[in-house]
């Protein structure tokens, strides 16, 4: 028997305590306009980004276009998250660094997260990541858009916890199950239990995984569907990349990396596919794509997809795009405008109900 038991047994009273390791977390997005103007800044020469506060600290991001200063880091970017304090005693910090793409989303493979915990102070003010992205790997990817990239730094500040005389640093790190349940798609041995044929393409997914994330996979495999004991499902009104990318968001929630060219039509596509399977987050993030790539070629479309979709704030992005008078004469004569208001009626009226000064 133990001690504890044995205490209880005794009628002797027992008690608990715990000690709450609480920390402060935030984020900042840097957005580099212009980028071709800021190289040959120079090796070790920074951009300062505006102040934001995390934990009641106040922090700047540091841009170096050339590098940090080292001679490893020539030929790379360089980012570091810098304490503004000037009387600044030790704070522990822990910091990621993503690159972000079109949609806003961190690209897995240009994240940064050491896991350490850096003491910020007057000697150590900045902490970063000197070899963040090669100039030549960024400015041929699809994430440097109209001289334009974005990066995203999330700070967690550790709180100080005193026991007795002891002073302990905890700090959290922020959560990464998305990575584990994303491990599951590429992972042969995961037992998936449901195959999906799209086109000529097959896929392996796990039901369990699929409806705890959607709700209409929730219903075809654990309600009164067909598909409940079926084990392969045809998809034939999908196109094979849209299907795996849309399976990419379920397991890991976020949007994989589309070709620059395509981003466009998938947005599209999968805009639909998130409707479709009530994927509520998906759907907002690809309209939000899509507020972002309204033109006067693109308008029509986009008001017939929002109208057949329910989209609301892309509805209400086309109309603002069509209050300008030069835009809206400009689609007025074109085959879509009219297969639009043909199609669509309704939109007509509420068209110019939005638009009319």
């Amino acid at each position: 028997m133990t001690s504890s038991a044995a205490s209880a047994v005794r009628g002797e009273a027992m008690s608990a305590s715990a000690i709450v390791a609480a920390t402060a977390t935030g984020s900042h997005v840097l957005k580099i306009e212009g980028y071709s103007r800021t190289k040959g800044l120079g090796n070790g020469k920074s951009i300062s980004s505006s102040t934001f506060d995390v934990g009641g600290h106040r922090w700047c991001i540091k841009y170096y276009p050339d590098g940090s200063g080292s001679n490893d880091a020539a030929g790379w970017i360089s980012f570091n998250l810098n304490l503004r304090h000037a009387d600044a005693t030790d704070v522990k910090a822990s910091i990621k660094f993503s690159l972000l793409d079109e949609m806003g989303e961190p690209v897995q493979s240009y994240t940064k997260c050491s896991g350490d915990i850096y003491t910020f102070n007057t000697t150590n003010p900045g902490w970063g990541y000197d070899r963040f992205i090669e100039k030549k790997v960024l400015e041929e990817s699809n994430y440097l858009k109209d001289d334009c990239f974005r990066v995203r730094c999330d700070v967690i500040v550790s709180k100080e916890i005193r026991t007795d005389d002891t002073i302990q640093f905890v700090t959290v790190p922020p959560s990464d199950m998305h990575q584990h349940i994303g491990h599951l798609l590429s992972f042969e041995d995961a037992e998936a239990d449901v195959t999906f044929r799209v086109g000529k393409e097959t896929f392996d997914a796990h039901r369990l995984v699929l409806g705890a994330r959607s709700s209409v996979f929730m219903s075809k495999f654990f309600a009164l569907f067909k598909e409940k004991h079926t084990s392969h499902i045809q998809i034939d009104d999908m196109e094979p990349r849209v299907f795996k990318a849309m399976l990419h968001y379920i397991y890991t929630d976020s949007v994989p990396e589309i070709h620059k060219g395509d981003t466009l039509v998938m947005a599209r596509h999968l805009l639909v596919a998130a409707d479709r399977y009530s994927l509520w987050r998906l759907k907002l993030i690809c309209e939000d794509k899509l507020c972002n790539c309204i033109s006067t070629s693109t308008v029509a479309t986009t008001l017939a997809l929002a109208e057949q979709h329910g989209c609301k704030g892309l509805k209400e992005a086309c109309f603002k795009f069509l209050r300008s008078p030069g835009n809206l004469k400009t689609i007025m004569g074109s085959d879509r405008f009219q297969h639009l208001t043909s199609s669509y009626p309704s939109l007509l009226s509420e068209l110019l109900a939005n638009v009319a000064p």
